[in-house]
């Protein structure tokens, strides 16, 4: 039996800079005497930002959440908005704060993301936006979900909080739709330790979001529009800048946990790697498993429990469904039996340890750790049936 791990393996580990560097950053805005309201670092972050997401527009937010509230805020929305239940829960939350009703529609089981396929028949005249999620890194049909927005004249919006840097067909994810929201949480490729974005391609629903973030000022002395405060401080984008310079060393370390992960999992039954697109293709955000219970022997929250056994913290992302929260059960579109394919990946998906400090070794043993259970099942299985045989 394989040993457990001496120290904790977390299932994800914030990339940071040199101490050092940081401190320097932290001298230069100290020196600058400017820590907030659009600084040097924050304006220098937002160009950096813009040319290696390759987008026309960035606006940046004190944390993602409050970004994608004010996006949809910028929109006008008003009714229903067509979104996935199987996405972190500040995705329907910003929804809630807006005074708009979800609507969920079932996933993609390859994917895990919004079936684009089972939109159109949700849409009412009610409604007035689709609401995708590039779950995992895995991105949406983008090119279906516009077809059915210019269809019915809806707008889109994308919760990108796992696609940072991410291409569809060497498009940039940032263009795609009205709007995508970033996040740059600590747990996040790229991170401000908390913060996000917003990317358009619309001047004017830019200059809007700037707006919005910032009280609805103007100027000091005209208040153009009800805002809110969710500006990024100097020391995030301070922060930021130097994490920049790290994404794309910490995206070639993660490939190689990647193929390390992919090989050592292949051939164990009831196992499939979810998080299989490379290059720039992939955010390199999450690894994430499924695991097939009938094929595998154990369920998902068992192997969960057993690995925390080992010192390994994996997480059920996401768990639980955002349509079995309670102030949803009403709805006609949360029922489980409208989202068979959610119930059934919301029990299955394990996201297990995946950084770039990760060592390939750990990496292996981990992989160890999930045959040797499925392994010990099945001579379990065949005590079992030779007792009963006796």
């Amino acid at each position: 039996m394989l040993s457990p791990f001496k120290d904790p393996i977390y299932v994800t580990r914030p990339l940071l800079p040199d101490a050092q560097k940081v401190n320097q950053k932290i001298n230069e805005i100290w020196k600058s005497k400017w820590v907030t309201n659009n600084g040097q670092q924050h304006k220098e972050l937002e160009i950096q930002l813009q040319e290696y997401l390759n987008v026309d527009h960035i606006s940046l937010f004190n944390n993602g959440t409050l970004a994608l509230l004010l996006g949809l805020k910028a929109l006008n929305l008003k009714g229903e908005v067509i979104t996935t239940p199987f996405t972190f829960p500040a995705t329907v939350q910003a929804l809630d704060w807006n005074g708009l009703t979800p609507v969920f529609c079932d996933i993609d089981s390859n994917t895990l993301n919004i079936d684009a396929n089972k939109i159109e028949a949700l849409i009412t005249e009610n409604t007035s936006a689709i609401l995708g999620v590039h779950v995992f890194g895995n991105p949406c049909d983008v090119y279906k979900i516009n077809e059915i927005a210019e269809k019915y004249n809806l707008k889109v919006i994308y919760d990108g909080a796992h696609v940072f840097g991410t291409t569809v067909d060497g498009k940039p994810i940032g263009s795609f739709g009205d709007m995508t929201m970033f996040s740059f949480h600590a747990t996040k490729l790229f991170n401000t330790v908390e913060g996000g974005a917003l990317t358009v391609n619309d001047k004017n629903l830019h200059q809007k979001l700037n707006l919005l973030k910032n009280f609805g000022l103007a100027s000091p002395e005209d208040v153009v529009l009800s805002g809110l405060n969710a500006k990024m401080n100097e020391v995030q984008a301070g922060i930021g800048l130097e994490v920049l310079k790290l994404v794309d060393e910490e995206r070639l370390k993660r490939d190689k946990i990647k193929q390390t992960y992919e090989r050592k999992l292949a051939g164990i039954p009831g196992i499939r790697v979810l998080t299989t697109l490379q290059n720039e293709c992939s955010s390199y955000q999450y690894f994430v498993i499924e695991i097939d219970r009938e094929k595998y022997g154990r369920s998902r929250d068992w192997v969960h429990e057993e690995l925390n056994k080992y010192n390994v913290f994996t997480r059920k992302y996401f768990y639980p469904l955002c349509s079995d929260f309670e102030w949803y059960k009403h709805l006609e579109s949360a029922q489980p039996k409208n989202l068979p394919k959610a119930q059934k990946s919301v029990n299955q998906v394990l996201s297990i340890p995946f950084y770039g400090e990760l060592e390939l070794e750990s990496a292996e043993k981990i992989c160890a750790i999930l045959k040797e259970i499925h392994v010990g099942f099945l001579e379990e299985t065949e005590y079992q049936l030779g007792g009963d045989i006796l």
